[in-house]
């Protein structure tokens, strides 16, 4: 049976983009637009769980997802482009079941779905060797022996762009658009910062797969040479 899905998104791209992709997965995706929509979606159909934007044009997502969770125990996973921990504490205490910000990979959300759900993903977890750093996209997290290196939210979302393309050349403008914020700066000079970060904390052998393409941007290769 199709488990039921209730995607909460204002942006017409994402939330299209989000439905389309859930069905191709085997769910069964609603999409409301704003939260009058939402609430009427919510109280008139049984969902198995709910992705929910915080940015919504008519309702604070917060509201929402207090009253939501104030009489059901559907679990939620908040999408969002705010990535300061005042929120995202906030949605937690508010009974939020997971955190994932914006931008995202499809992959990522439907891994978090089944593992709310009580599934197994139908892939393994996808998970990248740099040297001796292990990029696990599902967790979000850049290991090294094990311990996590501490990349902000912008600087994995970077890295994830890359990772997920390996020997493919990106501009500095398509890495901004793809991997941070709208409102938010996605100036060359911004992305040039993160990509030095990145290569900081991967270390000099998994930086160097991180490759700048002079005149263009930046490549991941998964092997260095040379």
């Amino acid at each position: 049976m199709e488990r039921r899905i209730l995607v909460v998104e204002d942006d017409p791209s994402i939330g299209s983009q989000l439905v389309s992709g859930l069905i191709r997965e085997g769910f069964d995706a609603t999409l409301a637009a704003d939260g009058a929509t939402a609430r009427t979606a919510f109280s008139q159909s049984d969902y198995d769980l709910v992705l929910l934007d915080l940015g919504l044009p008519d309702h604070d997502g917060f509201s929402l997802l207090d009253a939501w969770r104030s009489r059901s125990s559907v679990p939620v996973i908040v999408l969002t482009a705010r990535t300061e921990l005042s929120a995202r504490l906030r949605s937690f205490e508010l009974g939020a079941t997971d955190w994932l910000p914006k931008p995202f990979f499809l992959e990522e959300v439907v891994a978090r779905i089944h593992t709310r759900l009580g599934h197994r993903p139908k892939h393994a977890a996808v998970r990248i060797a740099l040297h001796d750093c292990e990029v696990d996209l599902d967790a979000r997290m850049v290991r090294r022996g094990g311990d996590d290196l501490g990349l902000t939210a912008h600087e994995f979302n970077v890295l994830a762009v890359l990772v997920a393309h390996p020997g493919r050349a990106f501009t500095r403008s398509q890495l901004a658009e793809r991997a941070l914020p709208d409102g938010g700066e996605r100036l060359d000079r911004t992305v040039d910062s993160h990509i030095s970060r990145i290569r900081r904390k991967l270390g000099a052998e998994g930086a160097a797969q991180l490759r700048t393409v002079f005149g263009v941007g930046y490549r991941l290769d998964l092997e260095a040479s040379g």
